[in-house]
């Protein structure tokens, strides 16, 4: 498929305009972006939307919304201060374990490091430098081995063939030997980050969602299990459990951001 990108960005201005009229005229604008921005709003990659690269986004969102204050940030980010609120955990990891590996840390009920200072990228931790090769071109990423297509290729390599999405799930459901074992590398590597992390920002919790988390039942309490094994003598693993707000953690965010446009970048 061809990318015309003018032509996507204006599309996609157009339909966020559009949807956001529905509302009538708003208060403020919290906006969650899954693209990779620098520290002028510029997106320097977006790989669902490749003809937004190089486009800054206070210039976009200043066009549509002209008298609206509008904010935006990381969706991961924005996931993880939306779970922290609905649990009301002030010290907080998340993970969203879908296409790729999304996450945020909130530290004393904020964001950390905070929102204008770029993007918390726990996708890009590196628990394996002899492991596969992320889509960032760097090898043993949480996303090279922890994300959805990562485990559906793992069960591949274990099956002999490509399952379909439907066929892995329901197998995992069954226990069938070959998904429960890539399930299983795939949360070890999540719990290796998430130990990681917590050596650093020693939160309360760390909680999983995305939607491939979310399609396989004991999911977060298998990637607690295997954290268990890397716990060390005076330090307990920290609890990790499901996330509250499913796949709805981004939007939720969202919603934070607009009332709390200190925190973002516009």
């Amino acid at each position: 498929m061809r990318w015309a990108p003018f032509r996507d960005i204006r599309d996609d201005l157009a339909q966020l305009a559009a949807a956001v009229a529905e509302f009538g005229e708003p208060e403020a604008i919290g906006v969650a972006v899954p693209a990779t921005l620098d520290h002028t709003g510029t997106v320097l990659t977006w790989p669902n939307r490749p003809g937004w690269a190089g486009a800054n986004l206070y210039t976009l969102f200043d066009e549509i919304f002209p008298s609206v204050p509008v904010g935006f940030a990381d969706d991961g980010d924005l996931a993880a201060v939306a779970e922290a609120d609905a649990a009301g955990c002030a010290d907080l990891v998340y993970f969203g374990v879908g296409t790729g590996i999304g996450g945020g840390i909130v530290s004393g009920g904020r964001p950390w490091p905070g929102l204008a200072r770029g993007s918390c990228e726990l996708g890009h931790l590196v628990v394996d430098r002899n492991g596969p090769l992320c889509t960032c071109g760097r090898s043993g990423c949480v996303q090279a081995l922890a994300s959805g297509p990562a485990t559906l290729r793992r069960a591949a390599g274990i099956l002999g063939r490509e399952p379909e999405f439907a066929e892995f799930t329901q197998a995992y459901r069954d226990a069938a030997g070959w998904a429960l074992a890539a399930v299983q590398e795939t949360c070890a590597a999540l719990a290796t980050a998430a130990v990681g992390i917590a050596e650093l920002a020693h939160p309360d919790r760390v909680v999983i969602g995305g939607g491939f988390a979310a399609a396989l039942p004991g999911f977060a309490a298998e990637v607690a299990a295997q954290a268990k094994t890397l716990a060390r003598a005076g330090k307990p693993p920290v609890p990790i459990q499901p996330a509250n707000l499913g796949g709805l953690s981004s939007l939720h965010g969202a919603l934070l951001l607009a009332a709390n446009q200190h925190w973002g970048k516009h």
